[in-house]
């Protein structure tokens, strides 16, 4: 620990498919660092306020010493934020020694947005209804998938997810090295043509918006139970409707 000036973690990874976090993983090395006084860094570029208004802190019940946002924070203008403890943050000037400055450091419009954002998350039932309809949008895709004898894993927290083209759960970086890129290659651009558009890449999370409704997540799982039916045979047609996840 004497070697250590910090341990920084995501908390769900999100950049090998998503990957949550097995039981305890989370409170231990937060037992570790604070017993070596290590500072603990949660980068919740992705986690935060979209699977909790909390993040990953607040679903797990686990406080970081520092934490990073990104552009969720700004309600997806160029933004990026940083908090930490108080005894922390007394290091940064003008207070402490340590400068930190930006060019756009303060934007009124990315500010602005950002406040407009945490005013929607924080209304009643936001977060319940989120992981409502990723739950339906990822049963529904499920479904659909092993209807037409594909293997598909849809691991998720919150409203973030994951869709992974193997025969086993995904929890670490060797099971999600297993799953099918040609597959998911398929299903992505099966699906664009459909005017659907999910991350590029099976390695990318996803997440569900609020603006998202149960209608257009049905609409989703039934142009996704087409290009299921014709990966096979490379079949695919047009649809005009478009839907943004990610």
């Amino acid at each position: 620990g004497e070697d250590l000036a910090a341990v920084i973690v995501e908390p769900v990874a999100g950049s090998m498919g998503v990957i949550v976090p097995e039981p305890g993983y989370l409170k231990t090395i937060r037992q570790m660092t604070a017993d070596h006084g290590v500072l603990l860094i949660f980068d919740e570029v992705l986690t935060g306020f979209r699977i909790a208004y909390g993040g990953a802190q607040e679903n797990w019940g686990v406080r970081a010493d520092i934490t990073a946002l990104g552009k969720i924070v700004g309600g997806g203008m160029p933004c990026g934020a940083y908090g930490a403890s108080r005894a922390v943050m007394q290091n940064v000037a003008p207070v402490g020694p340590m400068y930190q400055a930006g060019t756009f450091s303060g934007n009124p419009m990315s500010m602005r947005a950002g406040l407009a954002t945490l005013e929607v998350l924080r209304e009643p039932g936001t977060y319940e209804r989120l992981e409502s309809l990723t739950r339906r949008l990822l049963d529904g895709l499920r479904l659909a998938a092993n209807a037409h004898g594909i293997a598909l894993q849809t691991p998720s927290v919150g409203g973030m997810f994951g869709l992974g083209f193997c025969d086993r759960p995904v929890r670490s970086l060797a099971d999600f090295q297993r799953c099918d890129d040609g597959s998911f290659a398929r299903f992505f651009f099966g699906m664009l043509e459909r005017g659907y558009y999910f991350p590029p890449s099976q390695s990318d999370a996803a997440a569900m918006s609020v603006v998202h409704t149960e209608a257009l997540v049905d609409a989703t799982i039934e142009a996704a139970d087409e290009v299921f039916a014709g990966m096979g045979a490379g079949a695919t047609s047009e649809h005009s409707r478009s839907i943004l996840y990610g």
